[in-house]
């Protein structure tokens, strides 16, 4: 491969070293790419940097509100400083179960200023220097939300429909320019921390591979960067071999 093919990676939403975004930039870094890790919680970009360093280049950290344009805007600069950004990953944004009539204005609008806007203004960002360039690749996680909304999961569910949209809308005009956009659906609870967390065995509920793995989805990240223009993913979706669909 090129100089310019391993560039300089960004990924918003880094947490612990067990999740989706920590796992995508040690793919990355261990494919020879710079890296750049985007989150707000600079103990756990810490300790996903630690992880990351063990298998590449250490990545760079950078602290910030992925829903704030400037930050954002802060965060591509800091990519392009290492090397042409050839990859840009929208994976921040949380989740939370309430009852629709529970949910609050503030809750539903934080998930779609974490999920939706903050892929618009990552889009937004990074899109100039790769139509500069003819090339570049922007890839927005999704989930099964971004097909249908499940009953207590109305905001996940419209933030990520809209990011959906987004993702649609920025294909169809920035591929035939030579951007590549990819929307990727995964369809499970990921096998990390956070689930972890939030439902205390949950291991034990899906049975063994009933999780999709972190690791896993972060190498079909790379797989789709890494496709030929003739036969571009715009969706992909990502499922465990035991769910339902």
């Amino acid at each position: 491969m090129s100089d310019i093919e391993q560039g300089s990676v960004l990924i918003l939403g880094v947490g612990s070293p067990r999740g989706l975004g920590a796992a995508t930039a040690r793919v990355f870094a261990a494919a020879g790419f710079s890296v750049v890790i985007a989150g707000r919680n600079q103990d756990k970009l810490r300790q996903a940097a630690e992880s990351i360093a063990a298998v590449g280049r250490a990545p760079r950290i950078e602290v910030g509100d992925v829903a704030n344009a400037g930050d954002v805007a802060r965060f591509v600069a800091a990519a392009e400083s290492l090397a042409p950004l050839q990859v840009a990953v929208q994976n921040a944004g949380g989740n939370s179960r309430s009852p629709f009539l529970e949910v609050s204005p503030e809750v539903f609008e934080e998930h779609w200023r974490a999920h939706a806007f903050a892929g618009f203004l990552l889009a937004q960002a990074v899109l100039p220097n790769m139509l500069t360039r003819k090339a570049g690749t922007i890839i927005f996680t999704g989930a099964t939300g971004s097909l249908r909304g499940s009953a207590n999961f109305a905001p996940f569910a419209a933030a990520k429909a809209a990011l959906r949209m987004i993702a649609q809308s920025v294909a169809r005009e920035f591929g035939p320019q030579g951007i590549h956009v990819a929307h990727v659906i995964v369809d499970g609870v990921i096998d990390g921390d956070r689930a972890r967390s939030l439902f205390p065995g949950v291991e034990s509920r899906f049975g063994e591979d009933g999780m999709p793995h972190p690791d896993e989805i972060a190498k079909m990240y790379l797989v789709l960067h890494r496709q030929q223009r003739s036969a571009w993913t715009h969706e992909l979706d990502l499922r465990p071999w035991s769910e339902k669909f």
